[in-house]
């Protein structure tokens, strides 16, 4: 017989409907869908088989809501931001093999941080992981004190109590930046800060401190930006009304660069061979074939495992202590993790170089 995606009247198959199926007691039914001990196999069998002819699946957020534990990961991302894509793949890999799931919260223009967390505890969230926070540090610090706060790709300045920070060393990927231009030749290198973002303070002192260190600190240049398209855009159009262009560009980010890309080339400024780009990120969108983007890789791997398991600790701790965790009136502790340049079509020497 084929299964059935719906049990009688077409509602979502129950425990009742397997074991009618099954002639078999629920209790038994439930026995074997908890995975307990009580059931023989060929009983398993038959049950399991009877609940793969009806399409019955077990209701796991219906289980844990009844529980003390909901064994939720709540995330905060941002929807316009490849990279936060990227790094909730990453945190779906670390958190399921150690038996936890994630609830995601988008933030977008229409929808802000406040909406998006209160959304995740309204979830029953243990812990929150959140990317890139742009909210004041006394204000995590205040989330902190409800559950566990891990802000990743963010530098906590000061530090909020009990939040822990993951984050790449930005200002060191800046600097990667710089010496792979530098090496090529290039002695004009601007960079588009970020604004207000998470990482440009950082990213910017980078760049400062690796052109300073190559002898060339007449030459900075910082132009205003930001996170996204738009905001290369503007630079870039900025840079080429002006008296003079650089030869290279360290964008703030991976969208940054992609706004950048797309007026030079409007302006059928060749890139390489005109001026050379460099993003920072890795995101996917730099290694689309017709981007091609030279950037500076975070290790997403690395970030989202060490997110899943700071707050899989803290939440450990918390639960050993009965809630009173070591951390609880300290300042918040930090991961900084090394990033990597990863050079691909859009740097080359600079012409006539």
């Amino acid at each position: 017989m084929p299964p059935s995606s719906s049990g009688p009247g077409g509602k979502r198959p129950t425990l009742a409907d397997v074991a009618e199926r099954a002639g078999v007691s629920v209790a038994l039914v439930s026995i074997v869908m908890r995975g307990t001990k009580g059931a023989g196999a060929a009983t398993r069998e038959r049950v399991l088989g009877a609940a793969r002819e009806i399409g019955y699946r077990p209701d796991a957020r219906a289980r844990l809501l009844r529980s003390s534990r909901s064994r939720l990961l709540g995330v905060q991302f941002g929807l316009q931001e490849p990279f936060h894509t990227d790094l909730v793949e990453g945190l779906y890999a670390a958190a399921e093999p150690a038996g936890y799931q994630l609830a995601l919260s988008a933030v977008a223009p229409s929808r802000g941080e406040q909406q998006a967390v209160e959304a995740l505890l309204a979830d029953r969230c243990e812990a929150l992981i959140l990317l890139g926070p742009r909210v004041p540090a006394a204000r995590l610090a205040e989330l902190a004190a409800q559950v566990p706060v891990v802000s990743v790709a963010r530098r906590l300045r000061p530090p909020a109590a009990r939040v822990h920070v993951v984050r790449t060393a930005d200002d060191e990927g800046a600097r990667q930046a710089v010496d792979h231009l530098v090496a090529l030749g290039h002695r004009d290198v601007a960079h588009i800060d970020g604004g207000r973002a998470p990482g440009a303070a950082d990213r910017r002192r980078g760049y400062r401190t690796a052109m300073n260190r190559h002898g060339l600190g007449d030459r900075v240049r910082v132009l205003p930006g930001g996170p996204a398209e738009e905001d290369g855009a503007a630079a870039a159009h900025a840079l080429l009304d002006g008296d003079s262009r650089p030869t290279a560009v360290l964008a703030f980010n991976d969208r940054c660069a992609t706004g950048v890309l797309d007026i030079f080339l409007r302006a059928r400024v060749s890139v390489p061979g005109d001026i050379s780009v460099v993003g920072f990120d890795d995101s996917r969108l730099s290694r689309l074939a017709h981007i091609d983007l030279t950037t500076v890789g975070q290790d997403i791997p690395r970030l989202a495992e060490e997110a899943v398991g700071r707050a899989l600790a803290r939440l450990e701790g918390d639960a050993a202590s009965g809630g009173r965790s070591s951390e609880e009136a300290g300042p918040g502790e930090e991961t900084v993790i090394a990033p990597h340049l990863v050079v691909r079509g859009t740097t080359a020497a600079p012409a006539g170089g």
